[in-house]
């Protein structure tokens, strides 16, 4: 077999797996959106330098818990979760520099404080951030709000 032709059947097995990946992409996000909305929601991994360590995924509400689904993940499960009882809203702001470019448009960072002491870093819509802020203030009665002791 000449190697063009060898060349043309691996850049056709290539062209399959891609087309693959990307419908299990659709297909994952349909399974993950059918249990709930989901939102676009950005989560800062590592901060150790300014505007670096975002990864792009997907959020949705489950109940006392905030999802965290990575976007090109093929997982059905979240890589991360939080409870709405340990997070705590702290601030907004605007992307800033490099986080510009890392971020889906129109995205705002908030910075949240969870009970372990660390802060969280999440960007998201500004309409997500208005279900979000509700989501957090919607505790059951009689629960505390973290910090208010």
């Amino acid at each position: 077999m000449p190697v063009w032709q060898w060349l043309l059947d691996a850049a056709g097995v290539l062209l399959v797996l891609v087309l693959l990946y990307g419908l299990a992409l659709v297909v994952r996000r349909r399974v993950i959106a059918r249990d709930g909305g989901t939102f676009e929601l950005s989560h800062r991994v590592r901060s150790d330098r300014a505007g670096r360590g975002w990864l792009l995924g997907i959020g949705r509400y489950s109940g006392e818990q905030l999802e965290w689904f990575r976007i090109f993940s093929l997982s059905p499960r979240p890589k991360r979760t939080w409870e709405r009882s340990e997070l705590t809203y702290e601030a907004r702001r605007a992307p800033e520099g490099a986080e510009q470019s890392s971020l889906f448009p129109d995205h705002v960072v908030i910075v949240c404080h969870s009970a372990t002491g660390a802060d969280v870093e999440l960007a998201m819509g500004t309409s997500s951030l208005t279900g979000f802020q509700s989501w957090l203030e919607a505790r059951p009665p009689g629960a505390e709000m973290p910090g208010s002791r």
